[in-house]
């Protein structure tokens, strides 16, 4: 369709058009804001603690989760109707049914727990380890399964170990709240310790929570910072103070590759990544490949032990794996497949993106909870004002000459085939 648009300044009217998608994108808000899914999907940390007194007993038992029955089927039939209404030819209304049609499949999944329709519609969200990338022969199980043959030899002088170090989950608050109190200025943001939380760390638009009762290493705190704080609570925060657009502040689950990949990619330019998060990356895909494959919960928790995690550790990876799923294996969450095909995808949008001279696309990506395919179409909405820019930006995403450099070097190297070319060849290299 031809595209007719205006310079949007805050505060203005909108055209009648567009005051029809704000209206539309309320709604969504309004039906989707309920559907929750890590939080839905969370364990009692007592699980942990039940769990580990089987194990030592050299009883261990599949642990025991109830989930609570959901009923969305209110939101699902706004969610429906705000879709019938859209207009899919134009780029915004596209968006908006895009993302309300990603939360009735969340809704339904979550309506699903423990059925074969839950990993059907989680597959149908995140995809699976056997999903291709784009890449010829490439999977998202073969990407990992490489990377971590390529890391078993660094193994024993590059892989931290983590029973060496403890740091309490009060000075990682304490550190990260003084960290991030810059990057978000004058607006309010708490880091907390939560007792009771299963997952490592989780996420706000104006908090970030730390799990209580564990240890973390001196390499977790500048992955936090970088991948929970600057990018996950940034872009969901800019997402809110959008003056239009609203639901860029979800994170509907359509957004999960771009903003994972995102996240992991600031932990990459940053130097924040070590090769242990990159080696547990790939294992928890594969080990979704092996619960989907029938391997149950205690398989999989032996998998991880074997491979080098921590009890503590090993319990958490297969936790991911089994929430809201059937311990007895095959029926998964197999949203942890998505971490390497989204810093894939989203590498090279950045470096596509700084060949055709579209430098504010590194930038638009953080105006919100928005995938790589939504900056492109919703470019003339960032340019009218209709879409704001983020108020907070990573520095190293801010740099956009420090960045193309980067991006525009990654070019060049990417066209260095390292199959044919032996170390000893340097011995003799003259220039």
């Amino acid at each position: 369709m031809r595209l007719e648009w205006r310079t949007v300044s805050r505060g203005s009217a909108l055209p009648p058009e567009l005051a029809r998608f704000a209206e539309l994108d309320r709604r969504l808000v309004d039906a989707a804001k309920s559907i929750k899914i890590l939080s839905n999907l969370d364990w009692p940390a007592r699980t942990y603690d039940e769990f580990l007194r089987g194990y030592e007993a050299g009883r261990p038992e599949l642990p025991r989760v109830e989930y609570p029955r959901f009923d969305f089927a209110d939101n699902v039939r706004e969610l429906e109707a705000v879709t019938a209404a859209c207009d899919r030819s134009h780029p915004v209304g596209d968006y908006i049914a895009s993302t309300a049609e990603s939360y009735i499949t969340a809704a339904r999944m979550l309506e699903s727990l423990g059925t074969e329709a839950f990993t059907e519609l989680s597959v149908r969200l995140y995809g699976r380890p056997e999903g291709g990338f784009g890449v010829p022969g490439l999977t998202n199980l073969d990407a990992a399964e490489q990377f971590i043959r390529s890391s078993e030899e660094l193994l024993a002088s590059c892989l931290r170990t983590d029973e060496d170090f403890c740091i309490l989950p009060q000075t990682v608050a304490d550190t990260l709240r003084k960290e991030i109190a810059p990057f978000f200025k004058d607006r309010p943001f708490e880091v907390v310790v939560d007792q009771d939380m299963a997952s490592r760390a989780a996420a706000g638009a104006r908090r970030l929570r730390i799990r209580g009762s564990t240890c973390f290493h001196p390499a977790d705190l500048p992955q936090l910072l970088q991948h929970e704080a600057y990018v996950h609570s940034g872009t969901m925060r800019n997402g809110r103070e959008q003056p239009n657009l609203t639901s860029l502040g979800l994170g509907a689950p359509r957004t999960t590759a771009t903003q994972e990949g995102l996240a992991t990619f600031a932990e990459l330019i940053t130097t924040a990544i070590d090769l242990s998060r990159m080696r547990r990356i790939g294992l928890r895909i594969q080990a979704i490949h092996r619960a989907l494959g029938g391997a149950d919960f205690l398989e999989v928790f032996r998998f991880f032990l074997e491979a080098g995690q921590s009890l503590q550790d090993s319990f958490q990876s297969a936790r991911r794996v089994f929430r809201g799923g059937d311990m007895r294996g095959r029926i998964v969450f197999t949203r942890d497949a998505i971490y390497v095909q989204g810093l894939v995808f989203t590498h090279t949008f950045l470096r596509k993106a700084i060949q055709a001279c579209k430098l504010d696309y590194p930038t638009w990506l953080f105006a919100g909870r928005l995938t790589w395919g939504d900056v492109i179409a919703l470019e003339p909405f960032f340019l009218s004002g209709f879409i704001a820019p983020p108020l907070h930006l990573p520095e190293w995403a801010a740099n956009r000459l420090s960045l193309a450099a980067y991006l525009t070097w990654s070019l060049v190297a990417n066209r260095i085939h390292l199959g044919g070319i032996r170390l000893e060849d340097f011995l003799h290299l003259r220039p």
